[in-house]
């Protein structure tokens, strides 16, 4: 009786062992399990919500995203709502009057003019941050608005 391939026994339901695939198989099999089991965690974790509805599916291929993105994304750091929430501080307001998030710095704020996107209908601001984060130029006023704010973090205290 001729011997048969891997190929062959597991085309008919013969079970095979992991040492007889080639190396390059195995890897791709496990980066396979990897991604499946990571992806499981990102949908079902509590943390990074934010993000994830940005960017819902995990993937080897980095963002290229810099400081400045994560901050802007993540909705943390140099935000009067955010210091507030953490009660880092008395009051969510800008010394602008507006209440300090990140949409209405890049939207409404006075001292963000100089880099105001449109403002997204409420019902839409998911879908306006996931364009924004794909969009390079939207990402560039972003990241001027976090660089000003961070340069200037005494303009935007609470009055």
């Amino acid at each position: 009786m001729r011997e048969q391939t891997n190929w062959q026994k597991t085309q008919h339901g013969q079970p095979y062992s992991l040492t007889q695939l080639p190396k390059p198989h195995i890897n791709s099999l496990l980066r396979k399990s990897m991604l499946e089991e990571w992806q499981i965690s990102w949908k079902n974790g509590d943390t990074g919500r934010k993000i994830y509805n940005i960017m819902p599916s995990v993937s080897l291929c980095p963002t290229n995203w810099i400081r400045e993105d994560v901050i802007f994304f993540s909705q943390h750091d140099p935000f009067p709502a955010c210091l507030k929430r953490f009660h880092l501080s008395d009051s969510d307001y800008c010394s602008c009057g507006g209440i300090g998030t990140v949409l209405r710095y890049a939207t409404e704020c006075i001292f963000t003019v100089s880099w105001h996107m449109r403002k997204p209908v409420p019902n839409f601001e998911q879908e306006w941050l996931k364009r924004v984060a794909n969009n390079l130029v939207s990402r560039n006023k972003i990241r001027m608005i976090i660089k000003f704010i961070s340069e200037n973090k005494d303009l935007f205290r609470p009055p």
